[in-house]
């Protein structure tokens, strides 16, 4: 089995929530026996508040009767018992002490067998638990940090639960349903119903169910008579949202959808914790080390340990590190004694996983890999959700509004939001819409009150960026821009894993294995499999190897309960593709293709280095821990790392330009796996590899340099939109004064645009004819072709012979030059430009100065990709043409969103316009596809 991350997110997220609610301590007892399922402070925590209140929560109720200061009772090291009360509430014991507990003292909890539960069984063994307090008092309030329902949600299913999670460890005792209400939002009657707490989770589950399309408001109430934390600190707002409900039951059973480990992993850090995501709210009740347990595979040994929830996140905490080298078997139970969803829905069956261990703890801190909004960005939708990618799986009770906040730049006053988390990405969702044309900052708490992952390491220091918002709330519909196996695609290794890169940046707890699924395409069956969310791209991983020579189908689920961006905006319809599987497993380790810069270069200092690996890889193992880049041996530069699955291509940005007059080093480690588990290898282009940043001497060109021999595009030109495979439009792209075709024969009379409007017609096609389906009649053939097959095979020889021409060397007309790698900022005259490697228009704008002669020809060849940004549009100088000037790439050619492109585009494989571009020019791609989002693309005359 492979090791895929997207398990491994998933498992994190839950292994994070579980680890936050509780650490692990020493229980005992089988899983049919009472047990201690989590603590707070959890064993092992350091600088616990010296005025907390400690808790134990138990798999099943107890008689209160038995959970006294006999059975709870702590214990300062070298000193006396601490004196206090034990209260029972729940599932939970509280202890309060009579003072508070000295400083930077190591305490011990005991519960002991002498609590037993209603039916009169009793711990296995004592619970045994420690913690060493710090030097301070808790004065921070707690917030609600999360809930099950978001606010303003709509088809809320009749029979839920309401659940919120809170940002720390609260007091039972004040979770009642005086303080956690649900009315009717329309007349505020209030709605019948008990109230339970676990862990830092609380449930209001209603007496019955509610009224179809209904709207209802939850309130968790703040102040003295509200909600207090473990310290006694009232939250400091009442919290308050509403939804709606729909006109149906819940009645689909839960799944796993994510796990920290996959099935089949090595080399697992031996102080893991064990991590399941749910494909929805679980009811925290049904959440213990009863129903989630780990074993050693050999022997069935059970792993001592505590279990915690929060959010849709489940973690086992052993409660000593796991054995070197040993295989563990996961199981989290289905069935009616099992596991259930907020409407009461047990998993349908157990769900079941093994890996293995090293002989390594991980020490290494997390970082912050990505955010959706830039460092500096400006225009930011004013109902923007916040998202942060971690580098690696975090715990998720750490992941709170307290330490992932958003603030205004100028004023320092704090937004109001919750905050989300799955896999390796969290969220943080205002309350209501930003301010228009504001500044505001965003911060990641590090330190050892800050976010740590799953080993309990801290972020080294805070991650703090900013961003300006525009006028304009977010409206629209993301969409799929790119996938790992194109629709059709054969010979597709039985071990792969399937992706899927979306337009822009999703709500992670809306990406489950319920809205992306992988079936058999001949029998419709659903393969068993995880899925996690990492940046824009989303992966699922199948629990076993595919079947050989089989056709799959893959789909991302549209409409209301389907994917959706971080400002709510659902994915318009399924996204449907499907594939053949070979009969081969992928045993073969990617490497690095090509670079930017390259090795040995001397380069403008510059913010970006990219790297292009020779297959597509996991992205959750594309980040800051497995890119890095260093500057005359200091230590790695802070940065943000993107990854595109269907470009291969990572991003390393760092917060500032490199130094000028550096030796840098930048470094992929062998934790870049791709998407078959292969670890990264040594290939043709060197791995570390070094540059040089440096101003360089401007080259000496003539005043009126040579014009270049244009090839001659014959049928080609007239053609705006020529492609091989397919021509795809997300939205309505306007197309003009040309014509759209498809080269292949095949796909010329079979294939045919996917376009959302009618068949074989492109979608405002102003001008022009479509060369597809058979929509072309007999009288609309070019003279002097008897046949649309002779046509369009002319058209592909012309095609081929222009290209052929582009890459010559050299040029009839004029010498070749050395294309510079990044041509952003720059103003190129005429000329021929020619590189091996990838070529970026990044940073800044492109000029192209004909310096008064409209017939300059200018030609871009790389053997590379091209890849614009978000600033790099090309700007035509001094009497430019369009139609004079080629980019041909021996790889995919993507223009950026929003950009304003001029030229004709031969690309080997794809060309990807992303939303909103306006391209003047022609768009080719000789072997594979054309895809476009809501652009506008006009044949340059």
């Amino acid at each position: 089995m492979k090791s895929f991350k997207t398990q491994k997110a998933y498992l994190v997220f839950m292994l994070i929530l579980t680890v936050f609610s509780i650490l692990p301590g020493c229980s005992g007892g089988g899983s049919p026996g009472t047990t201690v399922s989590s603590t707070d402070p959890a064993h092992g925590s350091i600088a616990m508040k010296i005025d907390n209140k400690l808790t134990a929560t138990f798999s099943r109720e107890m008689d209160p009767a038995t959970i006294t200061t006999t059975t709870f009772t702590v214990n300062q090291e070298g000193a006396a018992a601490v004196p206090g009360v034990v209260t029972y509430s729940g599932v939970t014991a509280v202890f309060t002490p009579a003072v508070n507990l000295a400083q930077n003292t190591k305490f011990t909890c005991t519960i002991t067998t002498g609590a037993k539960d209603l039916s009169g069984g009793s711990l296995a063994s004592n619970h045994v638990w420690t913690f060493t307090t710090g030097a301070t008092l808790n004065t921070i309030a707690p917030t609600v940090t999360g809930t099950a329902n978001a606010n303003g949600a709509t088809s809320v299913a009749a029979n839920t639960a309401l659940g919120a999670t809170f940002s720390e460890g609260m007091d039972p005792a004040t979770i009642n349903n005086t303080t956690f209400t649900l009315k009717e939002t329309a007349s505020g009657t209030a709605v019948a119903g008990t109230v339970s707490y676990s862990g830092v989770s609380a449930v209001f589950t209603p007496s019955s169910n509610l009224a179809f399309s209904t709207g209802y408001t939850v309130t968790v109430k703040s102040g003295a008579g509200g909600v207090k934390d473990l310290s006694g600190n009232p939250m400091a707002n009442d919290f308050v949202i509403s939804w709606i409900t729909g006109t149906a039951l819940d009645t689909t059973a839960p799944a796993v959808t994510g796990t920290m480990h996959s099935n089949g992993a090595t080399n697992v850090a031996v102080n893991t914790a064990v991590g399941a995501t749910f494909s929805e709210g679980m009811n925290p009740l049904s959440i213990s080390n009863a129903n989630f347990t780990l074993k050693k595979t050999s022997f069935g040994t059970a792993v001592a340990g505590t279990v915690s929830y929060s959010g849709v996140s489940a973690a086992f905490i052993p409660s000593s590190n796991l054995d070197y080298n040993t295989g563990y078997t996961v199981t989290v139970k289905g069935g009616a004694g099992g596991v259930r969803d907020l409407a009461g829905n047990p998993m349908a069956s157990d769900f079941v996983i093994s890996w293995t261990t090293g002989a390594a703890p991980d020490t290494t801190a997390p970082t912050v890999s990505r955010t959706d909004n830039a460092n500096g960005a400006t225009n930011v939708a004013v109902n923007t959700a916040v998202g942060a990618t971690f580098s690696e799986g975090m715990n998720p009770l750490s992941i709170t509004n307290v330490n992932f906040t958003l603030k205004n730049t100028a004023t320092g006053a704090a937004v109001a939001g919750i905050v989300s988390y799955s896999g390796v990405s969290a969220a943080f969702i205002p309350s209501s819409n930003l301010a228009g044309n504001t500044g505001y900052t965003v911060t990641v708490k590090g330190g050892a009150d800050g976010v740590r992952d799953l080993a309990g390491n801290p972020m080294a220091s805070d991650f703090v960026t900013s961003w300006t918002t525009g006028t304009a709330p977010d409206t629209s519909a993301p969409t799929v821009t790119g996938t790992i196996h194109a629709n059709g695609a054969t010979n597709v290794a039985v071990n792969t894993t399937v992706g899927a890169t979306f337009s822009e940046g999703m709500n992670p707890l809306t990406i489950t294995n319920v809205n992306f699924t992988l079936k058999n395409a001949a029998t419709g069956a659903a393969v068993a499999g995880t899925v996690s969310y990492s940046g824009m791209n989303a992966l699922f991983t199948p629990t076993n190897v595919l079947d050989l020579n089989t056709r799959y189908t893959a789909t991302i689920k549209g409409g209301v309960s389907g994917a959706k961006d971080l400002a709510g905006n659902q994915l318009a319809s399924d996204y449907v593709w499907s594939w053949t599987t070979s009969g081969a497993t992928d045993f073969n380790a990617p490497s690095v293709y090509s670079t930017f810069p390259r090795a040995d270069a001397v380069v403008m200092p510059t913010d970006t280095v990219t790297v292009t690996f020779s297959e597509a890889m996991d992205p959750l193992t594309i980040s800051t821990a497995t890119f890095t880049v260093t500057c005359n041996g200091g230590a790695a530069f802070s940065g943000t790392v993107s990854y595109q699955l269907f470009s291969n291509m990572a991003v390393f940005r760092t917060a500032n330009t490199l130094p000028l007059n550096s030796t840098c080093v930048a470094t992929i480690t062998s934790g870049a796996r791709d998407l078959a588990g292969n670890a990264l290898a040594s290939g043709l282009i060197p791995n570390p590899w070094s540059f040089t940043t440096a101003i360089p001497d401007p080259p000496i060109v003539p005043l009126i340099p040579v014009n270049p021999t244009a090839p001659v595009l014959g049928e080609a030109g007239r053609f705006v939109i020529l492609a091989s495979q397919a021509v795809t439009t997300t939205g309505t792209t306007a197309v003009s004064n040309g014509d759209i075709g498809i080269i292949d024969l095949a796909r010329s009379f079979f294939g045919g645009f996917t376009t959302g409007a009618a068949p074989g017609q492109f979608t405002e096609l102003t001008t022009g004819l479509s060369y597809a389906h058979d929509d072309m009649p007999p009288f609309l053939i070019p003279a002097p072709y008897a046949s649309t097959i002779a046509f369009i095979n002319q058209v592909r020889t012309d095609l081929g012979i222009a290209n052929t021409f582009l890459a010559a060397d050299p040029n009839p007309g004029a010498p070749t030059q050395v294309c510079p790698i990044e041509l952003g900022g720059r103003t190129l005259t005429r000329g021929v430009y020619k590189t091996a490697s990838n070529v970026g228009i990044t940073t800044g704008p492109l000029h192209l100065d004909a310096q008064g002669d409209p017939n300059s020809v200018f030609i871009f060849s790389t053997d590379g990709t091209l890849t614009t940004g978000a600033s790099g549009s090309i700007i035509l100088d001094n009497g430019a043409q369009a139609k004079n000037v080629y980019f041909r790439t021996a790889g995919v050619t993507t223009i950026a969103a929003g950009t304003t492109f001029y030229g004709n585009v031969f690309a080997a494989t794809q060309v990807n316009v992303l939303a909103g571009a306006n391209v003047t020019g022609r768009l080719f791609a000789l072997t594979d596809r054309v895809t476009l989002i809501a652009d506008t693309v006009t044949k340059a005359p």
